[in-house]
């Protein structure tokens, strides 16, 4: 499991929704590979997300426009998308709402008890498939930074999967 004070996302990609789960805090300076992998999976088809802030520090506005940009990407699609907000702190749900975000995405507290306790059940589902998940993502790493040994032209090539993956399994190195 990862260290709450390092900064990481942790993602659960092939669960319905999409999960992920933000430990630290969510700034400028490390949330690029999120963006990358948010465009990714919507642009893969992928329309529903559950990002779970429960041990999320604070977040900056870098953060939350990506959060806007995706959320505006999933509305655009036909049939609309949704990205959900759970285990927000006050801070972090006055920031959401300062900016008028809850316009844009589905904050837990707001959806109506059946349709929270979906999600709920899939973030708790989450907790049980992050070991399988930090494995898995531990044996893409390894295959990726094999890739790179192979042959050294595939570094550009695979460097953003790797220092996403990095991040996610090797969090503090």
């Amino acid at each position: 499991m990862s260290d709450p004070k390092q900064p990481t996302f942790l993602v659960s990609a092939h669960s319905e929704p999409v999960v992920v789960r933000v430990n630290g805090k969510a700034n400028y300076l490390n949330c690029s590979n999120f963006r990358e992998f948010m465009e990714q999976m919507v642009h893969n088809g992928r329309n529903k997300f559950a990002v779970d802030f429960e041990h999320c520090k604070g977040m900056d506005s870098t953060f939350l426009g990506i959060l806007a940009g995706t959320a505006i990407d999933l509305r655009e699609q036909d049939p609309s998308g949704v990205l959900l907000v759970c285990n927000l702190s006050e801070r972090n749900r006055e920031l959401i709402r300062n900016l008028g975000l809850q316009a844009l995405l589905f904050i837990d507290a707001d959806l109506p008890k059946g349709e929270r306790a979906v999600y709920q059940e899939r973030n708790e589902k989450f907790s049980e498939l992050e070991d399988k998940e930090i494995s898995d993502a531990r044996n893409v790493l390894e295959a990726h930074r094999n890739l790179v040994k192979a042959n050294e032209k595939n570094e550009a090539k695979f460097q953003n999967v790797i220092a996403f993956l990095k991040n996610q399994v090797e969090p503090d190195s």
